[in-house]
């Protein structure tokens, strides 16, 4: 709450003909005549057990402050400047404390926990909710009630000219029914698995943004060996710069294309459809008759409904489409979503669907690539107890061709996108507060380039290691998952470098990776199953940072090659009670190479617990190994005994580092 204190002023005489001296000096006056605390520190806050800790604030300059906690009461004042902070001393883990300061206000502050806190960052993976796995996870969500386990979710904020000291909104809620679908799935998860083996509160602090590269989260200390990018954030802090993309038209040449189903109301009752034809679902257009076609279709179909459904909330499911749609029934629109990760989750209004005939109309618009609906995902509407499927053959029309070869919209400078923006707005006000350890999942983003993260990431960890002044802070990445086509030839990936490139931090101490290479969907950037990656962070974290040194957390690594009769001999570190095939079959996705470097599918057989030997007809003398290096090694059984995969690798890299977890 920002108002002035009259009354510090009433020894200055006020002259009414000098109006320009009261301006100023109102105008000099403090902003905070009160103490103002971080949206951090607040109700249901967890701090950082086991460790001294800091509260800090504002106020007005030279403001006495006092804090009463734990039977003990601590001072302070303001500095000049209107900061404050008070050191408190270490406390064990422990629920339902309350602090109270004091200066010309009073703050009280309740249910206070201490605990361990994590920072979970990254990008979309990292930011998914519990809403989005609901139906693949509703025991887990019904049972959420764990008031111990807390969450503070950073809002999506950017600055390109430093750090900022707080956040605008944010607040601490536990993990109980009513705020359980808020939580981000894979930080809950992995919460939720500390807590039920140690019984500490938990604090989570999600701070992640959809699509956004490494270098967002990266501070400006954190490039100093990184000259290009030093002058990138030097330029973004040039206001006449940033400012010239802002009065820059945004306007999209495809928007003055004509749609033919709107103007005429192809959505409508009472459209008479002409000239539609086709379509089976879910697939693409391209697949179907529509050489690469970017612009808008129409689909329709009618579906006959049950008098028994009538009356009742029904819940439409139209898997995921590429890239916008606008969902229809019987004429009114009953939801659109914008681009094409989210999944098509619709709720049709109990009086709006009608025993018998009902017509069900989906516009799509794709302005790149493929246009339609993805396969592999649901398609059908249900009250709860019945179900309608809506895959097979509708009917399409084209509304809206989009000229080839037009140029896109003027560029754009994204700030989230830009080094240090989301640093300096999502980690800097985070920093004053101790924390046990991060989490990373992220690099999706960064495919497209994947070289540069072999230096980045390890940048990424220095950087807020150096930001807390703890050389030592755990470190968690989530390596990527099997994503795309599934290609059955040996073959080169990005996905793979950049899976290469998180494995290589591991060179650095107190670091792990989750491996998750099969965990993932060919169809979905976003796959469900974010439980299990929760749980493979856990398992990291209790070897790491909870000292558990017996506990199986990683799964097959390689340690040491070599040949032997024409055989690639590979020897295995973390294989529990010894290497499996998960299905019974053969090992497969291993690749080797002799001098030449061309890769040949290898037969692969168990030498006892830890060893397997490799060969190849086409490869008489084998040098390089592969292993699962595609984008998605759809399949893979190469396991150790605690039913852990092994993480893609390879041999022929340079300077690559195999190892692990250090």
């Amino acid at each position: 709450m920002n108002y002035i204190i009259l009354n510090t002023i009433g020894s200055i005489r006020m002259n009414i003909s000098k109006p320009l001296t009261l301006l100023l000096l109102f105008a000099a006056m403090p902003l905070y005549a009160q103490i103002r605390l971080p949206k951090l520190i607040s109700d249901h806050m967890v701090l950082q057990r086991d460790q001294p800790l800091k509260v800090w604030g504002w106020a007005s300059p030279k403001e006495k402050i006092t804090l009463q906690f734990d039977d003990k009461t601590y001072k302070t004042a303001a500095t000049a400047a209107g900061k404050w902070e008070i050191g408190l001393p270490a406390h064990s883990a422990g629920t339902g404390y309350s602090m109270v300061l004091k200066g010309k206000n009073e703050v009280r502050i309740t249910d206070i926990a201490f605990g361990d806190v994590w920072l979970c960052s990254g990008q979309s993976n990292m930011v998914i909710n519990m809403e989005r796995v609901k139906e693949r996870f509703p025991n887990d969500i019904a049972s959420a009630n764990y008031p111990e386990i807390r969450n503070f979710f950073v809002p999506t904020l950017t600055n390109l000219n430093g750090p900022v000291d707080d956040f605008p909104k944010g607040e601490w809620k536990t993990a109980i029914p009513e705020n359980i679908l808020s939580f981000g799935a894979v930080a809950y998860f992995f919460a939720r698995e500390i807590y039920e083996k140690h019984k500490v509160p938990i604090g989570i602090i999600n701070s992640s943004v959809g699509g956004t590269p490494i270098e967002a989260w990266i501070s400006e200390p954190g490039f100093k060996d990184f000259g290009n990018t030093q002058k990138t954030i030097t330029q973004n802090k040039d206001t006449s710069y940033v400012n010239a993309f802002a009065r820059q038209p945004n306007a999209n040449p495809q928007d003055r294309v004509a749609d033919a189903g709107t103007m005429e109301h192809w959505e409508s009752n009472a459209y008479q459809p002409r000239g539609w034809r086709n379509f089976n679902i879910p697939g693409y257009w391209e697949d179907q008759g529509l050489k690469s076609l970017d612009g808008v279709v129409w689909f329709r179909r009618t579906i006959v409904v049950p008098q028994h459904w009538t009356g009742k909330a029904v819940k439409l499911y139209m898997g995921r489409i590429v890239d916008a749609d606008e969902m229809y029934v019987n004429g009114k629109k009953i939801g659109n979503i914008t681009y094409q990760y989210p999944p098509r989750r619709y709720e049709i209004p109990g009086d709006l669907l009608k025993a018998g005939p009902n017509t069900f109309v989906v516009r799509v618009t794709n302005s790149s690539g493929k246009g339609g609906f993805v396969p592999d995902k649901p398609y059908f509407m249900t009250t709860g107890k019945d179900t309608i499927d809506l895959k097979g053959t509708w009917q399409y029309k084209v509304g809206a061709v989009f000229p080839p070869g037009q140029a896109p919209p003027t560029a754009r400078l994204v700030h989230q996108n830009q080094p240090t923006a989301l640093y300096n707005a999502m980690i800097a006000p985070v920093l004053p507060l101790k924390i046990k350890g991060c989490l990373w999942y992220q690099g999706e983003s960064n495919t497209g380039n994947p070289e540069p993260y072999n230096a980045l990431l390890p940048a990424l960890i220095r950087d807020w290691r150096a930001r807390w002044n703890d050389n030592h802070l755990p470190f968690l990445v989530a390596q990527l998952p099997n994503f795309q086509d599934i290609d059955y030839t040996p073959a080169e990936s990005n996905i793979a470098l950049l899976r290469e490139a998180q494995n290589k931090a591991l060179a650095l101490p107190n670091t792990a990776v989750a491996v998750t290479i099969d965990l993932g969907e060919w169809n979905d950037i976003h796959p469900l199953n974010k439980k299990d990656i929760g749980k493979r962070l856990a398992l990291a974290a209790r070897n790491l940072a909870y000292d558990e040194k017996d506990i199986v957390y990683s799964g097959p690594v390689l340690k040491s090659h070599s040949v032997e009769n024409g055989k690639l001999i590979l020897t295995f570190d973390h294989v529990g009670e010894g290497i499996v095939s998960s299905d019974g079959e053969a090992l497969r996705w291993f690749a080797i190479a002799g001098d030449d470097r061309k890769f040949f599918w290898a037969t692969v057989e168990i030498l006892g617990k830890d060893r397997i030997a490799l060969q190849s007809e086409q490869v008489k003398s084998p040098k390089y190994v592969r292993y699962a290096w595609q984008d998605n090694p759809e399949g893979v059984n190469f396991y150790n005994s605690a039913g852990l995969p092994a993480s893609p690798f390879r041999t022929d890299g340079q300077d690559v580092n195999h190892a692990q977890n250090h």
